[in-house]
């Protein structure tokens, strides 16, 4: 995975005006993705298809979750904060966020000539989780 900083945190001066109205005025949802393949009580299973040109909208994240790129391909990320990234994705690049109550904002948009497909497994809150907010 390589990643190039486009724009930095703070500045939405090169922003698409519908980007900002987006972020600022619409309701942003918690799922990570359009398609839960698997829930249990511990985790959900989501996988994310983008095809070329096609974008999700701003997600919030308030959870630890880790993805596994299946096609690799070429992303271009907004976040909540302006920041602006460009990703070249490989086939079976992985990552993990620990997001528990950070309010993370940021869309996703296929800036490339294939299909995307990143698969994202998000842990719930567990009971210990609850337990250790307590005893803090």
């Amino acid at each position: 995975m390589q990643c190039v900083e486009l724009n930095p945190a703070g500045n939405f001066d090169p922003w698409e005006q519908e980007k900002i109205d987006e972020l600022l005025h619409q309701e942003i949802t918690q799922s990570l993705s359009d398609r839960l393949v698997f829930e249990n009580e511990s985790v959900k299973l989501w996988e994310l298809c983008l095809l070329p040109g096609e974008r999700i909208p701003f997600r919030r994240h308030n959870t630890n979750y880790g993805w596994v790129c299946t096609t690799g391909g070429l992303v271009l990320t907004r976040y909540g904060n302006g920041k602006i990234d460009m990703i070249k994705l490989d086939s079976g690049d992985t990552e993990y966020f620990e997001n528990r109550g950070k309010n993370y904002v940021n869309d996703l948009e296929n800036i490339g000539e294939e299909s995307v497909v990143i698969n994202i497994l998000e842990y719930k809150e567990t009971r210990m989780d609850k337990r250790l907010q307590f005893s803090n």
